[in-house]
């Protein structure tokens, strides 16, 4: 019988690699299932992109784990097979993944691509005890769209996240507040929700080594060696949560691009024509969501994997496309050491939703009212006819894509004639 909150954590296991393996086998007449031998989804590492972003369970026995280079992973798997990543293909996929979600209740938040909370409160007695309907989802998915999914069921959202991290995959699987004990508690604390490398080594070190350790501890103790965080992590290991499930995502707080360059960028010019690139995209999503900012700031990385980051307060909020780039600009003139980069990002913050006016002034040396007309402009031809149909000149037979950031091009689509597919 439903009591109280129902909330359900569903994550789809592998995701990436599930829906490449599944378009493989059902579109493209490929027999082997990714899912099945050690395999994962990788960058191009001639685009400076070559980390794992996905892996299988097979692969997972070898000690691959997410985020570690593709020459990382392939020391500990010389067989390893790699599958280039399809961003436009994972959106499809979860997409239809959120659809059958959402015939269950008006209240779904996408937490990321691959994984939904649902609330069920109000919903669960029109389909069945919470355990059932978790496992009907579970199978409709399997059933009508070829790849698996864990789900967890609690009464809050930290709870139900943990549950759907237990035994992978195609599992359901509860975590009560009546079994926070049992089933919670032996886990070790690096495996709580927000618990990072870095806490959990502290933690390790004052002889904290399991969540059951953790929630048992003293808070105030806690708090003397982790500050605040050692309240909220107490207050988690014992399964307090109360945020709610969120159908309508928070409005950002910043808007941002970053790009890893294809080459080690080592000359003002080509920087200039990174960041205009990023500019470009920024000023495009800050116009589609009618909102401007105050705060510019320029992250560089170096070749050497170090980073320095440098902002400014803008005199007047903007999303124009121009005044992005030109603040940016200047921020990176002002940081820049002449090494070697191999990554920029233009990062905003201060953000102004509404209906906006500018007030001119007497010493305005720059026409802001047409640099406007021109990027709504801009903007309804790309997105009419493409987002290469407008280009600036100063990016043409040049190898730093105009629009960059975000999905680098050469992720969003596969050439699947071009690949051998078993």
């Amino acid at each position: 019988m439903c009591v109280n909150n129902i909330i359900f954590h569903i994550d789809v296991n592998s995701a990436f690699l599930s829906w490449e393996a599944v378009y493989r086998m059902a579109h493209k007449g490929g027999r082997q299932d990714l899912r099945e031998i050690p395999s994962a989804v990788g960058g191009d590492m001639a685009m400076r992109h070559g980390i794992i972003l996905a892996k299988s369970i097979p692969a997972k026995k070898y000690g691959i784990q997410t985020g570690e280079t593709i020459l990382e992973a392939q020391r500990k798997c010389p067989n390893l097979v790699l599958v280039p990543p399809n961003y436009s293909l994972y959106e499809k996929c979860s997409a239809a993944f959120m659809d059958i979600l959402r015939e269950y209740s008006d209240i779904v938040e996408q937490y990321s691509i691959d994984e939904a909370f649902v609330d069920m409160t109000a919903s669960c007695r029109l389909f069945g005890e919470p355990v059932e309907v978790a496992e009907q989802i579970k199978d409709r998915i399997k059933e009508e769209l070829g790849f698996t999914v864990n789900i967890g069921v609690s009464g809050n959202k930290l709870l139900a996240k943990m549950a759907s991290d237990f035994k992978k995959p195609d599992m359901v699987h509860t975590l009560y507040p009546e079994e926070i004990q049992s089933k919670m508690w032996p886990l070790p604390v690096s495996e709580l929700l927000f618990v990072g490398r870095a806490t959990a080594k502290k933690l390790f070190d004052v002889g904290i080594k399991t969540i059951g350790e953790l929630a048992t501890a003293d808070p105030a103790w806690l708090k003397s060696i982790l500050k605040k965080q050692g309240e909220v992590i107490w207050g988690f290991a014992n399964g307090i949560d109360l945020s709610p499930v969120l159908d309508q995502p928070p409005a950002n707080k910043g808007y941002g691009n970053s790009t890893t360059t294809p080459y080690d960028v080592t000359d003002a010019e080509t920087a200039d024509r990174v960041l205009l690139a990023l500019a470009e995209t920024v000023g495009n999503r800050l116009r589609e969501d009618n909102v401007r900012i105050e705060v510019v700031s320029v992250g560089i990385k170096y070749k050497d994997l170090s980073y320095v980051s440098h902002q400014k307060v803008l005199q007047t909020a903007t999303n124009l496309t121009w005044e992005i780039y030109q603040a940016a600009r200047e921020l990176f003139l002002e940081r820049w050491n002449y090494g070697p980069i191999r990554h920029l990002g233009i990062h905003t913050s201060r953000v102004i939703s509404g209906d906006f006016y500018r007030q001119p002034t007497l010493f305005d040396e720059i026409d802001y009212d047409k640099l406007e007309k021109l990027d709504k402009t801009v903007d309804s031809l790309r997105k009419r006819y493409g987002m290469d149909s407008v280009m600036r000149a100063s990016f043409i037979k040049q190898p730093i894509d105009h629009m960059s950031g975000g999905i680098s091009r050469e992720k969003r689509t596969v050439d699947y004639d071009r690949i051998t597919i078993e």
